[in-house]
């Protein structure tokens, strides 16, 4: 009885931020095992077999991920196969691609954006200078990873958990650390 309740829950919590989703741009459809909050004036681009929320994880009953494609010239490309674990946030005001067959853990934050301006006077207004985001293919983020502006990861790039990227990465290397450093390489 317990677990048909909590299934039945979720279901609710799921709907009520479908409907509350207000980007009226997006192509394709996630599957959505946690709740998801798709906003913005931009485009979002969901490949096949996308995905949101693991029954098994942390912040499942109590969170919410939340996908932002601000401006109208915003994008976000999902491509084939991306899991991403509970409560993470991806926003954009220029261009994220998360490539396919990428694995995020949960409560992670991807963002092409400062969001305000760093100038003391002028910090109320928006980050002039965006600059894209790209994580390649079969790449795999830890949990509580922070991934900021003009991030490139190469292929298959391991991400420890509690990272902050700060800079782009090659293919085959495992980062860790704040800000995150290579580690080890992946033969």
């Amino acid at each position: 009885m317990k677990k048909f309740l909590k299934h039945n829950i979720l279901r609710l919590k799921i709907w009520k931020y479908k409907f509350l989703s207000t980007n009226a741009h997006t192509i394709g459809k996630p599957k959505r095992i946690q709740p998801l909050l798709i906003e913005g004036d931009g485009k979002l681009h969901f490949g096949n077999n996308v995905s949101f929320g693991i029954y098994r994880a942390p912040y499942l009953y109590s969170g919410y991920s939340y996908v932002e494609a601000r401006g109208e010239k915003s994008e976000i490309f999902f491509e084939a196969n991306v899991a991403i674990n509970n409560s993470c946030v991806i926003t954009a005001e220029k261009k994220i691609t998360i490539s396919k067959n990428t694995v995020i853990g949960y409560n992670c934050h991807i963002s092409d954006s400062s969001f305000h301006n760093l100038a003391t006077d002028i910090r109320h207004e928006t980050d002039p200078n965006p600059e894209e985001v790209h994580i390649g293919e079969n790449v795999f983020i830890g949990n509580n990873v922070t991934i900021l502006k003009g991030v490139k990861l190469g292929k298959n790039v391991v991400v420890g958990s509690g990272a902050i990227v700060t800079k782009s990465f090659p293919d085959n290397v495992v980062i860790a650390g704040v800000p995150a450093k290579i580690v080890s390489e992946i033969s």
